[in-house]
């Protein structure tokens, strides 16, 4: 039988969330133990809670919305490469040294996955450069997933890398959980809610090792 990795954060009342985005909240709407006749929750948080995928809309208007990216990206085969705790910036460098090949989906994990459920925002998370972003967006690939709430430098002002990666029509997935996946190739599975007309939204992920 194929191995099923759940790669997506739990989504929770005062989960983390990156600084600035709309704080998560879940209510009751309705109790059984309280005489309805049955559970509904009342649910508030941001289009970039938890695991997510970013559209091209969250970067430029008028760009295509979350619900409008194609399933082809979303789906299908994906190579997780894990890179040193001491890398605090991914470069094009060591990407070139991981020998990447002909890659449509990428996902990198980072000194990030020993702490992306921790409930604490770490500010020095491990990102991906400018420079990496380019060369990703000459490999040809499809989609980039990382291990923290941004693929981008904390407060870089410039957003060089979304908008190299979405420019290119190349979809984002960020707050992935990669604790306990390997280096390997994978078929992934990552469908983010259908909110129409939205930048970005939530999403499970999945990875099957066949």
């Amino acid at each position: 039988m194929p191995k099923i990795f759940d790669i997506s954060v739990p989504v929770a009342t005062g989960g983390t969330v990156y600084p600035g985005n709309p704080e998560i909240r879940i209510e009751p709407a309705s109790q059984v133990s309280k005489g309805a006749s049955s559970n509904v929750s009342r649910v508030s948080l941001g289009s970039h809670t938890g695991t997510h995928v970013d559209a091209m809309k969250h970067f430029f208007d008028g760009a295509s919305t979350v619900d409008q990216l194609p399933l082809e990206s979303l789906v299908g085969p994906a190579t997780v490469i894990a890179l040193p705790d001491d890398v605090m910036s991914v470069t094009a460098e060591h990407l070139k040294q991981q020998r990447l090949g002909a890659v449509s989906r990428l996902l990198i994990k980072t000194r990030n996955s020993g702490f992306i459920n921790d409930g604490t925002f770490h500010k020095d998370y491990t990102y991906v450069a400018p420079d990496a972003a380019e060369h990703l967006v000459g490999l040809g690939v499809k989609l980039v997933g990382v291990d923290y709430l941004s693929v981008e430098q904390f407060h870089s002002g410039h957003h060089k890398t979304h908008r190299t990666l979405l420019g290119k029509n190349v979809v984002i997935v960020e707050g992935l959980d990669l604790s306990g996946v390997a280096p390997g190739t994978y078929e992934l599975y990552c469908l983010p809610l259908r909110l129409a007309g939205l930048d970005g939204a939530p999403a499970r992920a999945i990875l099957i090792q066949n």
